[in-house]
């Protein structure tokens, strides 16, 4: 493999991949058989001429990178056309590309390597969430959008010294208010309609500590949740620690990827556990006893937690203590 150009070597030159590139304006195609990338405006026509285009072949998979939403609609229309697509965390098809020594980063070059990412890595391909799954996930992630903004603009308020400017704050407090409890609203219309998710929402609520918010990203960020076993269900929620060692040192354990929405109402609710839940509560206060940082102590509280959780769904059981071990 010459590294003057690796991005043109692919395996299994039966096989055809793809990689898509999105960027606001532009979609550049690349195929694992071909030197040349394509261009299209990321618009309606030029999206629909794309996916006309690979139609036409046979693609046996199609890896395209998250780009915090501008992918969504050419992902969308992928599945729609029932064209084989994942979408890919960036950080993984750039750790990929430094690895082949491709440093340099181009729109053109990106969609070569991700062509070469799915000949080469063949990341799996997973069921694209249903329409109301879709807006119900866009809602509570909307809705944290706004609780952030909520946190920030109380804590400006709190250094503001001129009552004109406190009356500004309070303006905007009271617009995310009412914003923030129409969004609920909306959430719990929503869940109202399928059975599946009231029945989740109701069991996941019944642990103490798990409140509307926890429960709601849960089955809108963790559908797999109650199918998996504990260790694999962690390892999705970014929650596994992974070992760093090297010959005789042994490093720190230390959690990293998955969900960062998932982990963000996991903290939540294991903070809110140890004064509330009685299990959360022992075992975060035996490790504190044994000397865990707050940090550690709280991260495994979160683990205890999801893998309560993961047992309540897959045993469709409110909860009780017999869940403790999962």
């Amino acid at each position: 493999m010459s590294n003057s150009n690796p991005v043109q070597s692919f395996s299994q030159a039966d096989a055809l991949f793809v990689g898509i590139d999105v960027a606001k304006d532009t979609l550049d195609l690349a195929f694992s058989t071909d030197t040349v990338v394509q261009t299209f405006a990321n618009q309606d026509n030029d999206m629909q001429r794309l996916i006309e285009q690979l139609k036409q072949r046979p693609v046996t998979l199609i890896v395209v990178e998250a780009t915090g939403g501008y992918e969504a609609r050419l992902v969308i229309q992928l599945v729609l056309a029932k064209l084989p697509v994942v979408v890919i965390n960036p950080r993984q098809v750039r750790d990929y590309a430094r690895a082949l020594g491709i440093l340099a980063k181009t729109d053109h070059l990106d969609a070569k390597v991700l062509a070469r990412f799915a000949a080469e890595v063949r990341p799996e391909i997973r069921p694209f969430p249903e329409e109301n799954a879709r807006i119900l996930g866009e809602w509570v992630m909307r809705r944290q959008q706004l609780i952030n903004l909520q946190t920030r603009e109380l804590n400006r308020r709190e250094h503001a010294q001129s009552p004109e400017v406190r009356q500004s704050h309070a303006v905007v407090l009271q617009c995310l208010h009412d914003e923030l409890k129409r969004l609920n609203q909306q959430i719990d219309q929503l869940l109202e309609t399928n059975i599946l998710w009231k029945t989740k929402d109701e069991l996941l609520q019944s642990v103490k500590g798990v409140g509307p918010i926890t429960s709601h990203t849960m089955i809108a960020d963790l559908p797999e949740l109650g199918q998996l076993n504990r260790r694999q269900i962690a390892s999705l929620a970014g929650l596994a620690p992974f070992n760093r060692d090297s010959g005789k040192h042994r490093g720190k354990r230390a959690i990293a990827g998955g969900r960062r929405g998932v982990r963000t109402a996991l903290y939540m609710s294991a903070v809110c556990a140890t004064k509330w839940n009685p299990v959360i509560r022992e075992y975060y206060q035996q490790l504190r006893q044994k000397g865990k940082c707050f940090k550690v102590a709280i991260t495994a509280c979160m683990r205890k937690l999801l893998t309560i959780l993961n047992a309540i769904l897959r045993d469709c059981k409110p909860w009780n203590y017999t869940h403790i071990k999962g």
